[in-house]
Formats: C-alpha cells, structure tokens, sequence
C-alpha cells in the first residue's frame, strides 16, 4: 500500500495536491485537496482490464469551472434546502439560494470549493477544513476532517468527523458519478442497481421532498432486486419524468452496513457495493448533464455517471419526522462509508 503525492496546481495563491492511494492488488483512488474531489478511482474488470470507474477532470480549472459537484465532498448540508433559509432555536439563518429558490450541497463557496488542509496518513489521506461562523450562513466554527483510506481488500473507507461551537446543520457527502464500464466506454443506462430500501422520498417541483414517504413497490423505484436504470429513465412515472426523466431521490434504507447498496455493470463484470451508517442514499442518474464539454477526454452527455450519495435526507430541517440533521455544540459528528470493488463471479 502506497500514497504518491503531486502538485496539481494553485489557486488563489495556495497549492492544490494530488494523493494517489494505491493497493498491492493495483487498484488506486485519486484526490486532491481541494474539495477532498475523488479524481479518479482505477479498478479491474472481469478480464483483468484497468480502467477509471469515475467521472473527472485533467485540470484543475476544469474542476474550479464545474457546475456538478464533480467528486467533491459537498456541505455543509448536501441536497436541497427549501427556500434557502432554516430556523434553530428561533434564530432564522438565511443561506445562498444556488438552486432556483433553494439552498443546494452547501451553497456557492461550501465544501466542495474551498482548499482543504492535507495530510499523509496510514493507508490515505486526511483532509482538514475550518469552516468560519456564517460561512454560506451557516452558524458555528465547525471544525471538520474527510479521511479517505484504501486497503487490500479493494475497499476506499471515507469517514467524516465534525465539531462545532455552535448548534448548528451539518450532513456530508461524496458526490461521485460512477461509471463502472471503465473510461467512460459506455453510458449508465445498462448499469443494475439494488437497494435495501422500501420506501423513497417523493419530489416537489422543485426536487424538495414533500414529507411524503412512498412504497417503492410496484414502482420503477423498487431496487429490492436488481433492477436496470433505464427502466427508470424510460418510465412515465411522475417522480420520474419530474426530475428530467430518471432519479434524483433520496430513498431510506432499511439497514445499515450489510450490502445495502450495489451497483453493477454486467458487461465489464465490475460491482461496487456501498455500505454507510447514514439514514439514506440519494440515487442521481446523470439527468441533467449537458452535451458540453468533456469529462477525461468523453464528451459529456446525459446519464454517463450516477451518484450514489450516503447522508441524512434532504431538508430533513423542515421535517420533523425526518432524522435530524442538527449538530449541537461541542457534539462529536462522525460517518463512515465505505466503497467496495468487486469482480462478478463467472
């Protein structure tokens, strides 16, 4: 197991480094410190073939430019916030609204733009950020870390850690587009998925969750068992067709560190199951990537990637019945989830 560190270039006068973690089976996960952006993660196929299972850039402007959130970590709240304000104990704070009328993944300067601290630790990295009382309108100093680990049995560990000194929101996320056909050879459409998950969040118009828990049965939202994505992306479903036809859903899971997530591509035979300690995953299906620009060289285009976003739910400030997304002072926040590379069986 070894850490190669890189210059990847400047911005605002500071540096941004690349880490490379490597395992002694080959398979490598690449980030930078600037918005702790998973660049690239290299994994084998059934034949033995080493490709890239993630959408990224080459540049560091490109990342600087991106409007996708594109590997970043994002934050301090990931997913939506309606109406770009929320209320703790009778104080209103009021927030970017970088989403319509909606507060979105931590604002226009969250996590996922500003340079994190870095440090080489055993099997990773480790990055540290200091996010500022009323940074984006958020309250509280809030102290946060984002260790990535890799180990020899090809499984990426990413876990968050927090404090604040003040009562404040926090729930974090990677936010990857996965493509397990290896340099982005073919779209995500053919991609199977499977979640431990009974229920789903239904949309407003403007992708808010209404409060509404839905069945996923009968639905094309039912990943109990293995289902195709573009059984979705083709359906007439409303949910579906709202959110420019596939998934940008948070779906609530049933259990927790036991399989609960699994992607597939059954052409190259790769598998990456998803295991968390969060309340939910946020299923994106690449609805809204325009057919501009390039992502290593692949034009961009709709559905090349899906996020598979581990966190609290969506706006879980304005439901109560929601699990709460409120970080009390001096409150020690921690959440792990962890990625793992597989090969399917012959």
């Amino acid at each position: 197991m070894k850490v190669i560190r890189e210059s990847f270039g400047q911005i605002d006068h500071q540096t941004v480094t690349k880490f490379t973690l490597i395992n002694d089976h080959g398979v490598e996960v690449t980030a930078i410190n600037y918005g702790c952006i998973i660049t690239k993660i290299v994994t084998p196929d059934k034949n033995g073939h080493y490709e890239n299972i993630v959408l990224g850039h080459d540049s560091l402007n490109d990342y600087v430019q991106d409007p996708y959130f594109l590997g970043a970590v994002v934050g301090r709240v990931g997913g939506r916030i309606r109406g770009g304000s929320f209320e703790l104990d009778g104080e209103t704070y009021t927030l970017a609204k970088n989403n319509g009328h909606n507060h979105l993944h931590g604002g226009n300067m969250g996590f996922n733009k500003v340079v994190w601290d870095a440090e080489v630790v055993e099997d990773g990295v480790r990055f540290s950020y200091l996010s500022p009382d009323g940074e984006e309108g958020y309250p509280g100093n809030l102290h946060i870390q984002v260790t990535y680990t890799l180990d020899n049995h090809n499984e990426l560990k990413i876990q968050y850690e927090a404090q604040t000194d003040k009562k404040t929101l926090l729930t974090a996320t990677n936010h990857s587009y996965f493509n397990l056909s290896g340099d982005l050879k073919r779209d995500i459409l053919a991609h199977t998925l499977k979640i431990k998950s009974d229920r789903f969040l239904e949309l407003d118009h403007e992708f808010i969750p209404t409060g509404d828990f839905v069945e996923v049965k009968d639905t094309p939202f039912d990943f109990r068992s293995e289902s195709i994505i573009e059984a979705g992306t083709s359906s007439a479903h409303p949910q579906n067709v709202l959110v420019g036809d596939g998934y940008d859903h948070p779906f609530l899971l049933n259990t927790n560190h036991d399989h609960e997530i699994v992607l597939k591509d059954p052409e190259s035979g790769r598998i990456l199951t998803i295991e968390t300690d969060e309340a939910g995953v946020v299923v994106y299906s690449g609805n809204s990537l325009e057919s501009e620009g390039d992502f290593l060289g692949v034009p961009s285009r709709k559905y090349l990637g899906i996020c598979l976003e581990t966190q609290a739910l969506p706006d879980a400030i304005h439901h109560s019945h929601f699990p709460s997304t409120i970080l009390d002072k001096e409150q020690r926040y921690s959440s792990v989830t962890i990625y793992k590379f597989g090969i399917e069986k012959k």
